[in-house]
């Protein structure tokens, strides 16, 4: 950083965070003359590519309210939803750092409901994955059904094994 008064280098003197920002107080090594800065993050907008060709602005909020909807009526509640939705958040800002597929999203957040809520997954893969007819819902039940099943498999075999030894 610059000394404003005669342009040379300064120092750091002391440095505070204050919650969004960064509070810097520098010292010029030349001139010794002191000054505060701020700094603070500015996120780089992330962009939406839907299936379609267009863009739009990512939303946490319309993100979170398809999460919301699957979840309506569910044992689930609002800290975890926030918490799922930072995580989904972070994981397309660390993976994609401009433009993300619609379908990233939708993933992301199936792979997150499939782990919090089997009924709010199901919901949502549902309408993401556009159920036409009643074989492909069975499909999907049939899957997450042998997914349930085989921990509770792997348990009895451990168990069983714990008990002969």
């Amino acid at each position: 950083m610059r000394c404003p008064h005669c342009q040379s280098d300064t120092k750091v003197v002391d440095k505070r965070d204050a919650g969004e920002h960064t509070r810097r107080r520098r010292e010029c090594l030349s001139c010794s003359q002191r000054f505060t800065t701020y700094e603070r993050l500015e996120p780089v907008e992330l962009m939406v590519v839907k299936k379609d060709g267009r863009r739009e602005a990512f939303s946490r909020d319309k993100m979170k309210t398809g999460i919301m909807k699957a979840l309506q009526k569910r044992p689930v509640g609002m800290e975890q939803v926030e918490k799922t939705v930072d995580e989904i958040e972070a994981e397309m800002r660390k993976t994609f750092t401009t433009e993300i597929p619609t379908r990233a999203i939708g993933e992301a957040v199936i792979k997150r409901l499939r782990q919090l809520d089997k009924i709010a997954y199901i919901r949502f893969a549902s309408v993401y994955r556009n159920f036409t007819d009643l074989g492909s819902f069975e499909k999907e039940l049939n899957a997450l059904k042998q997914e349930t099943q085989r921990p509770s498999a792997a348990k009895s075999a451990q168990a069983a094994d714990a008990i002969k030894e």
